[in-house]
């Protein structure tokens, strides 16, 4: 069964002659399958290659206009799956845009860090970026009725949304999968391309990480907690972001004394993953985490939906000393936008000191009454 991906519309929207178009997105989160959709409706002859393969990689890193002429022969669409993997990337894919007329290129990657810093200045002005997350509720949305939403809350909640996730029934079969993914999969770009051998380390750094979601994260304090160093901490959580493990959010503020910015708060891609990274797969009623994973839940969603409609926004916290606090803010076109995130419709009262701050601003309550017009 195959779940429409908005980013397979957005990608045939942007792909052009003499550019080049990259997908970012985690590893097992779906990108050969949108690969494999876009050109079985690509209307022209292309050439589709993996980047792992050593043959590949030996025509894509030449650096040979010749070379790389010789690889593409006649076809008109090049499409790379795992471009990370090939050295000098985005100066070969600079070159063919360059020399072979009327030409096409698709790249995707599962690691940000390498990928994005192999194409940005080679391609700049000439490529369309495109991130992708596990399956969004905007894309099962599409193939579900409301009572069929509401009845896989839980479970997308508990066991996350990669799509072997959403697609596999049996929750016995998840739970593995899902630790599979945290002990073959999730460190690997990292493991490989960084050469850091402590990915134990690296497993309890995300452990602390899962039990502060909705709180800000002090480096130093898990500097103490794991005896690494600050600039060690640092480094790894900036690996975790760009392999799309974890994401941060800073707070928001105006240069007000009573507003806390300094730490940031810290989210996962996916629910399921953070909770494989400790062992919980218990039903929501047997849970005293809800409300973490219900604003992890939301605010990725959010994320999503931001990304595959084209909303800019910047995106932060806020929290004064005084402990008032917004889960999420969104600044777009000049205006600000306040979402208090909550699994019950309790009545919440507009901060004050937001409110007399930030005059022209929104506010609103997101609950499970409520959330679905949000996320979709």
């Amino acid at each position: 069964m195959y779940i429409p991906q908005k980013q397979l519309e957005n990608a045939h929207k942007s792909i052009a002659v003499q550019k080049a178009v990259i997908i970012y997105g985690p590893r097992r989160c779906g990108k050969t399958t949108l690969l494999n959709k876009l050109v079985a409706n690509a209307g022209e002859d292309y050439l589709f290659v993996n980047g792992e393969d050593i043959s590949v990689q030996e025509y894509l890193e030449s650096q040979s206009i010749e070379k790389l002429k010789s690889f593409l022969g006649k076809k008109k669409m090049l499409i790379i799956d795992e471009a990370q993997k090939i050295k000098n990337i985005g100066l070969n894919i600079k070159l063919i845009l360059d020399n072979i007329p009327k030409v096409k290129v698709i790249a995707s990657g599962s690691s940000s860090f390498d990928l994005a810093k192999q194409v940005g200045e080679p391609l700049t002005g000439r490529k369309t970026t495109l991130k992708m997350y596990s399956l969004a509720q905007l894309e099962l949305s599409n193939i579900q009725s409301r009572v069929q939403i509401d009845a896989c809350l839980e479970e997308r909640l508990i066991y996350g949304s990669y799509p072997e996730v959403i697609l596999n029934k049996n929750n016995a079969k998840n739970i593995t999968y899902l630790r599979e993914i945290v002990n073959s999969y999730l460190y690997k770009d990292i493991l490989e391309l960084e050469r850091i051998r402590h990915s134990d380390k690296i497993t309890r750094l995300l452990q602390l990480l899962a039990f502060q979601i909705g709180k800000e994260v002090s480096y130093n304090e898990l500097s103490t907690k794991l005896g690494m160093s600050k600039n060690t901490i640092e480094r790894y959580l900036d690996l975790l972001e760009k392999s799309f493990v974890v994401f941060k959010l800073r707070g928001f503020s105006r240069n007000l004394r009573k507003e806390i910015t300094k730490n940031p708060r810290f989210y996962f891609y996916d629910t399921g993953v953070r909770n494989a990274l400790i062992n919980n797969f218990n039903s929501l009623t047997m849970r005293d985490d809800l409300g973490m994973l219900w604003e992890n839940y939301i605010i990725i969603e959010r994320f999503k939906k931001q990304e595959y409609l084209n909303i800019n926004s910047n995106n932060y916290f806020w929290r004064t000393y005084n402990q008032k606090e917004i889960d999420l803010v969104e600044e777009r076109k000049g205006r600000l936008f306040g979402y208090e995130i909550k699994w019950q419709n309790k009545k919440e009262k507009i901060p004050k000191e937001w409110e007399e701050t930030y005059k022209n601003s929104n506010y609103q309550l997101i609950t499970k009454e409520n959330y679905l017009d949000f996320i979709t």
